[in-house]
């Protein structure tokens, strides 16, 4: 593997060299530090573009996304290679194949990424969010300001598979608002992440169900968890929206870690689902002693598709860790 992705960079470097022959090539990249720029135009010797487009275009496109994926195979979470981002350089028909990569994972943790966002893609009909896979919401409050507008940016993220939400120092009533806005925006969603300090449950509930092949569910660091029918005083309370026909498959991993309140609610909701939970691996973590009893209760649920179950109790500020592989 290797040998096979220094020989792939090389090619990308050739080509790379080679696109000083074309006219105009224009491309948006994530920036090192997650904002975005938009890189420069490039005017070089008109004379040579048909002999360079002919050049790539000559290449099979399965040897050119070959090229592009084992380039992709050297990134880490969060960093872009070098020799990727030049890609887009490398010639037009390049950039389709490398934004697939390049926006494979979007994350706004601050106010300022999302703006930098929306100022370099005015139009979220044209952006490349239909390439992201991996979104991360770490900046609600822009959202809530935002409220409806919000809705033309998150639509067009129509393609992505795991979703985490997180942020504190926002209410309940605030996170309705949130909840509302990405409710159903994307019917591939597999994975929902949730690192919130307060969790409105049945707006929560709602906003679950919206993602009918949502597979796994991760609850962690929630430490003000009002009870089902409770919530903030500072507002009336979102609507609901209609219960999907199709529910979620809920076959991926389930992890409950909500410091602040009881999971009661949570695990009531799941087990009363009319499709039931088929969850394969479970990781609980349980603070008080009432909770402690709903591990059967999850364990007879998933009775026949559950792997692992990883358990940590801290109860008196003492922890204890379990490993209870299935068979």
């Amino acid at each position: 593997m290797g040998s096979e992705r220094k020989f792939s960079v090389e090619m990308v470097r050739t080509y790379v060299v080679l696109s000083r022959f074309v006219d105009r090539t224009s491309a948006v990249i994530p920036a090192h530090d997650r904002e975005w720029e938009e890189l420069p135009e490039r005017r070089i010797r008109p004379g040579a573009i048909t002999t360079t487009e002919t050049t790539m275009s000559s290449l099979p496109c399965e040897l050119l996304d070959h090229i592009v994926d084992l380039v992709h195979d050297g990134q880490t979470f969060g960093q872009v290679p070098l020799e990727l981002r030049n890609c887009c350089l490398a010639s037009k028909s390049w950039v389709p194949r490398t934004r697939r990569h390049l926006f494979a994972e979007i994350s706004f943790r601050t106010a300022k990424s999302l703006e930098s966002w929306k100022k370099t893609f005015p139009d979220p009909s044209t952006s490349p969010a239909y390439y992201a896979k991996y979104l991360w919401i770490g900046c609600p409050q822009v959202v809530m300001a935002e409220g409806a507008e919000a809705g033309g940016w998150i639509a067009s993220f129509s393609g992505v598979e795991h979703l985490q939400l997180g942020g504190q120092d926002v209410s309940a009533r605030g996170w309705e608002v949130v909840f509302v806005l990405f409710h159903g925006f994307s019917p591939a969603i597999k994975s929902l992440c949730m690192r919130l300090s307060r969790l409105p449950f049945p707006h929560f509930f709602d906003l679950v169900l919206s993602f009918p092949l949502l597979e796994d569910l991760d609850m962690g660091h929630c430490q003000d968890v009002p009870t089902e029918n409770g919530g903030d005083s500072d507002g009336p309370s979102m609507p609901i929206a209609v219960q999907p026909s199709s529910l979620p498959v809920f076959t991926g991993a389930l992890d409950l870690h909500l410091e602040g309140g009881p999971v009661g609610p949570v695990v009531n909701w799941l087990l009363s689902q009319p499709g039931g939970i088929h969850f394969r691996r479970f990781t609980l973590s349980w603070f008080r002693e009432e909770d402690i009893s709903l591990t059967a209760a999850l364990m007879e649920g998933c009775s026949h598709t559950l792997e692992s179950l990883y358990i940590c109790c801290d109860l008196r500020g003492t922890s204890h860790r379990h490993l209870h592989p299935h068979g």
